[in-house]
Formats: structure tokens, sequence, C-alpha cells
């Protein structure tokens, strides 16, 4: 009986690992590659494609240069909170961070992988969950624009909901 319940946990313990791992598609064409990303020193990336700087970790969390992984916790926020956090962020003493529209957080979506469906060389801490963009609903406008980075399917939201956030400015 004991034996019968250790193989149990044991094979459910690797399921758990199995389903965590990145899943990509070799025979799909790659969305973000690694090289159209300038991976900086300071915990952000810029985009060579869409002139964008994103944050490297979620939101929350804070990059580790010696680590190359990101410290901390990351909070689920209401739309409020998240407008908020980006107006008082100063990752890498820049205070001009956005929460980006629908279409800038589709940029960095990566088709060819799930679970995360973003490239995990450049990005790191991508919750398997909703992202916040900045775009109301156009006849809901109590509701907003998300990406799910599982899947990277889009859909609305409450403002109201709890939804992870990451954040991107315009370079200069």
């Amino acid at each position: 009986m004991k034996l019968k319940l250790l193989l149990t946990i044991a094979a459910m313990g690797f399921s758990f690992n199995v389903a965590a791992e990145q899943t990509c598609y070799a025979g799909a064409d790659t969305t973000t590659p690694t090289d159209q990303f300038t991976i900086n020193t300071d915990g952000t990336v810029s985009d060579s494609e869409t002139g964008l700087m994103w944050q490297r970790c979620s939101y929350g969390q804070v990059y580790n240069s010696e680590t190359s992984a990101c410290d901390g916790s990351t909070p689920s926020l209401t739309w409020q909170e998240a407008l908020r956090g980006a107006l008082n962020d100063t990752t890498a003493d820049y205070d001009d961070w956005q929460v980006p529209n629908i279409k800038e957080l589709a940029s960095i979506l990566e088709h060819s992988c799930t679970e995360p469906s973003i490239n995990e060389n450049v990005f790191f801490g991508t919750k398997l969950q909703n992202y916040w963009s900045n775009t109301s609903g156009v006849s809901n406008m109590s509701s907003a624009w998300v990406y799910q980075f599982d899947s990277g399917l889009n859909s609305l939201h409450a403002k109201t909901s709890s939804v992870y956030l990451r954040l991107m400015r315009y370079e200069k």
C-alpha cells in the first residue's frame, strides 16, 4: 500500500515537471527570434523590429545580472493598479514605463511556442496567465484586452480582474 502511494506521488511529480516545460514546434516559423532583441545588462531588452524596450522580468520582479534570473514575486493587479504601477516604476532608472497596448503586447508573443508563448531566452519570469494591455474594450469600457501567455490567445477581462503585467517604453 505504501509503495503504491509513493509510486503515485512520484508519477504525479513527474507529470507536473513535464507540464512545466515550454513546448516549441520545429515546423512553425519563429515570430520573436532572439537576434531581434538586444539584451541589456540593466534588466531590459530592446526590440530592433518595434523600437520598444521591455522589462526582461514580469512586473514586481527584479532582474539579477549575477544569476541571469528574476528575483522576487509577481503580483497580479487590477487594470488601475497596473496603470499606477507603470507610472511609478523606475526600472533601470527610466521613468517612462507604460502598460503596452494590445498590439505592442502581441509583438512579444512567440507563436511557435506554448507554456509560455514567449521567447524564454529573452524574457524571464513569465507566468502562464493573462497579462494586461492598456487597450480598453470598445463596446464595454469596463473591460480591457489581455494576452494569455500559456497559449498566446487574447480576450477581454474586467478591469477589476487580477492580471499580471510586463511593462514597456519607447526607446529614444
